[in-house]
């Protein structure tokens, strides 16, 4: 590229080539000249304009100032806003965690958590001020406050359901024999051997030799013998004075000691002893008074907490008194 230069004094003209590099050479400088003297006259004009309090600069940068500051309380604005929304619905989820904890309560039997109850809220919209920073951190207090309080409540309802298991697996309300009958139940009858009025402690249980025995409820077995009239027997000791029996077995596969879970087999089917026939003679003892143990497997079956624990708690103090009739 070629460029002429022309001198009217002198009339010379001179001419100038440009190659590649040295055209950049000259845009860059240009470039930086350009840059240079925006920057000294943002300085000249703006800064030391608004420092001397130049009117119509000074107008500028409180424009530019102005609505930076819209901008940001704009934003700020929009943040709180979602925040509030926000914080409305988690205690709208608050309350309905409220109302679950209460229903899981009374279908476990137990009473409500004792808990700060949140006032019902409703009624038509009427719009106020919008919420500010301040107000919404003193609602997240509060709402921080009420979450710990149902995280509380929760745990201490998750404990008792624990306990409240824990005391089902210990009551003897799993059936012995699965499949079988009550053959004679408990209460006064007639001996088979000896044809007299007699006191049966029991429920019998009629099946094949050799039918699995399982473990009404958790506990430790305590005997583990032959008696002259139980034949082979077994005795699991549930806590709380709480005794089960089972008799007549032709195996057993526990020793005392052996800590043994709810529906675990513990023996078989047998017909020694006193018996007539294969059977398990099944007993539960509480307080060392006999009960009728179709009282606790009817419980189990109705799963109710309340009558498993007036069983335990309320046992039969006496044995039941011989009717005028006799049973067959």
């Amino acid at each position: 590229m070629q460029l002429i230069i022309t001198d009217a004094r002198i009339s010379r003209s001179r001419v100038v080539n440009l190659t590649g590099l040295r055209l950049a050479s000259v845009l860059m400088a240009s470039a930086f000249v350009l840059m240079l003297t925006t920057l000294v006259l943002y300085h000249w004009v703006f800064l030391k304009g608004a420092r001397e309090g130049w009117p119509v600069v000074g107008t500028l940068v409180k424009l530019v100032a102005k609505d930076d500051m819209a901008q940001q309380d704009r934003f700020l604005r929009e943040n709180l806003d979602v925040m509030a929304r926000q914080l409305g619905e988690l205690q709208a989820k608050l309350q309905q965690l409220q109302s679950l904890g209460e229903r899981v309560s009374g279908l476990a039997g137990l009473p409500a958590p004792a808990i700060k109850e949140v006032a019902a809220s409703g009624g038509p919209l009427v719009a106020s001020h919008e919420l500010s920073m301040t107000e919404i951190q003193s609602a997240m207090v509060g709402f921080e406050q009420l979450v710990t309080q149902r995280d509380m409540s929760l745990s201490a309802l998750e404990s008792r359901l624990f306990d409240l298991k824990m005391k089902r697996m210990m009551i003897p309300t799993q059936k012995p024999v699965t499949f079988a009958e009550v053959g004679s139940g408990f209460g006064w009858r007639v001996d088979p051997f000896t044809g007299h009025l007699a006191l049966h402690t029991g429920l019998d249980f009629g099946a094949a030799v050799g039918a699995p025995i399982l473990a009404a409820a958790g506990g430790v077995v305590v005997v583990q013998t032959y008696h002259p009239e139980y034949g082979n027997m077994i005795e699991i000791d549930h806590g709380n004075d709480v005794i089960t029996r089972y008799a007549h077995v032709s195996k057993i596969f526990v020793k005392k000691g052996d800590l043994v879970k709810r529906g675990q087999k513990i023996a078989e089917i047998g017909t020694t002893g006193r018996s007539t026939g294969p059977h398990l003679h099944f007993e539960v003892w509480v307080q060392g008074v006999p009960q009728d143990p179709q009282k606790f497997l009817t419980a189990g079956q109705l799963a109710s907490s309340a009558v498993l624990t007036a069983l335990v708690n309320n046992p039969a103090k006496q044995t039941p008194t011989a009717p005028t009739t006799l049973r067959k």
